[in-house]
């Protein structure tokens, strides 16, 4: 906890309970002493029966060190829930033996019936009192009359979303935009006031010319530009595709890749790097690490939470041009023997810079005959196909990078065997499992934090 400034000090009343719930303490900076105090009693001796000897009182204290950082608990302590069970006479019985497995148990044990128990799900997020200032009752004009309630006037959760006038397009949808939305006309030329930005729209034009469908990464990649005004300016120049092959992807105004045979080098590929222990790795073994983790996260009630800077459109016509916001080609790039820089991957099937892989995608090439929601103008199960080989791969760079995690694995027939296992020749769950599985269920992917940002 001392090591991240952001984080803050937990106190569990009942250590040893996985149901109580902590008191928090903030972190605050300070420069005081820390002193070792002696009390020393000297008795002297008594002279008289009848008079009490008065002992000799005297203190040593000694500086031990600085304190730079203090902790204080100032926060309300929360609601902590037992395990315990009501019965009707009122009396309370402990749950704990019951719910709680503490050594390896038999069959019994998960069979047997049990009261009804149910944590919350969420404590407080507040540990603090606040004032909600609550606004008076509106008094209308006699007569005034209610609306009727709708979507469009309900309290939301939270506030509503600044509008970027995005145009977003579902595979099944008949037409397809020519133009960009007035409203995205007008809020791009209002931020384009410097010759910098007249560069970067230009740029984003010839890109689009030469290849119709970008990534929002990919673009990164191949243009400086501020992140914010990207969100203002991709709208202007192209819309985005929500399902399909090319979910996730910005395509230029006009061009309808459905219609387009050629278009299939465009199509998204969500690859996802296998691990586990039949591939000979365990999550925490790979050189590759997760974008998000929950052990990164902090509660939101800390009093050091960094407050985030709204950009308006003055700042973004301040902005000074700088060379951070461009991204590595390996955030859209895929090659043989380079580690993709997260688990979860979007590629484009152009992107994919292997032979062996652009041979799997060109199979057909010449003899597409229709566009399917799955797999576009690709052959069925081509994403499969690419998956199980780009697997394997992945396993031959971790294998080179650390060799000690498959130094217990056999070779010979084993490996053999394991490989087939994993490219899904001997196995039918895999493929099952890929073919089922949606991208946009339940899943915290690039798709829909960028979804989030045009909403």
């Amino acid at each position: 906890i001392y090591a991240d400034p952001a984080k803050r000090l937990e106190l569990y009343f009942r250590p040893k309970d996985p149901y109580c719930h902590p008191t928090c303490a903030n972190r605050f900076p300070t420069s005081t002493m820390l002193l070792r105090v002696r009390r020393r009693t000297r008795k002297k001796k008594q002279l008289d029966t009848q008079e009490q000897a008065q002992p000799e009182i005297h203190f040593e204290m000694e500086i031990l060190g600085i304190v730079t950082t203090v902790y204080k608990f100032q926060g309300m302590s929360d609601f902590q829930y037992l395990a315990m069970h009501s019965g009707p006479d009122g009396k309370q019985t402990s749950m704990y033996d019951k719910v709680l497995m503490l050594k390896p148990e038999k069959e019994e044990f998960f069979n047997r019936e049990l009261p009804l128990y149910i944590p919350p799900p969420i404590f407080s997020r507040l540990d603090s009192p606040i004032d909600y200032f609550y606004r008076p009752d509106i008094q209308h004009r006699e007569g005034y009359n209610n609306p009727q309630v709708s979507g469009e006037n309900l309290i939301g959760l939270s506030r509503a979303r600044r509008p970027h006038n995005a145009i977003f397009v579902n595979f099944e949808d008949e037409e397809i935009p020519a133009k960009p939305l007035d409203a995205a006309v007008q809020t791009w030329k209002k931020v384009c006031t410097n010759p910098v930005d007249k560069k970067v729209e230009e740029e984003l034009r010839k890109l689009f010319e030469v290849r119709p469908v970008w990534s929002r990464n990919a673009v990164k990649a191949n243009i400086n530009v501020h992140p914010d005004k990207l969100k203002l300016l991709l709208p202007y120049l192209a819309y985005y595709m929500l399902t399909g092959p090319w979910r996730s992807l910005w395509v230029r105004f006009g061009y309808d890749p459905r219609k387009q045979p050629e278009a299939k080098i465009y199509q998204v590929l969500d690859f996802r790097i296998r691990c586990g222990m039949k591939y000979g790795y365990a999550p925490n073994d790979m050189p590759v690490k997760a974008k998000r983790s929950t052990y990164n996260y902090s509660l939101p009630i800390t009093v050091n939470k960094q407050v985030s800077h709204t950009v308006s459109v003055h700042d973004l016509k301040q902005a000074p041009p700088s060379s951070k916001y461009k991204l590595k080609e390996s955030i859209y790039i895929f090659r043989d023997g380079v580690l993709p820089p997260y688990r979860q991957m979007f590629y484009q099937l152009c992107d994919l810079n292997v032979e062996s892989l652009q041979k799997i995608i060109r199979r057909n090439d010449g003899t597409e005959s229709e566009c399917t929601e799955r797999d576009g103008w690709c052959l069925p199960k081509t994403s499969d196909d690419l998956r199980d080989s780009m697997s394997l791969m992945i396993k031959e760079m971790i294998r080179s990078t650390r060799p000690a995690l498959f130094s217990n694995t056999t070779s010979g027939e084993d490996c053999k065997e394991q490989l087939a296992y994993e490219s899904g020749e001997d196995e039918d769950d895999e493929e099952e499992e890929e073919e089922d599985f949606k991208p946009s269920d339940g899943s915290e992917n690039e798709m829909e934090t960028e979804i989030l940002d045009y909403v």
